[in-house]
């Protein structure tokens, strides 16, 4: 059972792929459009249960419930050397315009 006030992310589907607007492209028609959220917890709950949140801008949203502590997982990949003499590079040609 996940406490209430835990920090949580939400799912809920917006449209389902036969709502959606008929001059949208193939790819997007054939996908529901869902939401995800994030927020705090305001009963008692476990993942997959339907739940409701208080978000930090103090809406509240039902959805179901899918992760506790969620987190960002994305980066914009690996350290590139090259990129760093560069903006070295055109910083200091840049410095006697200012």
């Amino acid at each position: 059972m996940i406490e209430a006030m835990t920090y949580v992310e939400i799912y809920r589907m917006i449209l389902t792929p036969e709502e959606r607007a008929p001059h949208l492209p193939i790819e997007t028609r054939r996908v529901p459009y869902e939401m995800r959220i994030r927020g705090y917890l305001k009963n008692p709950a476990n993942i997959g249960d339907m739940v409701e949140i208080e978000t930090s801008s103090k809406r509240i949203e039902r959805g179901i419930l899918v992760q506790v502590n969620p987190f960002f997982s994305h980066h914009f990949g690996h350290y590139v050397p090259i990129l760093t003499e560069i903006r070295n590079i055109i910083l200091k040609e840049t410095e006697d315009l200012s």
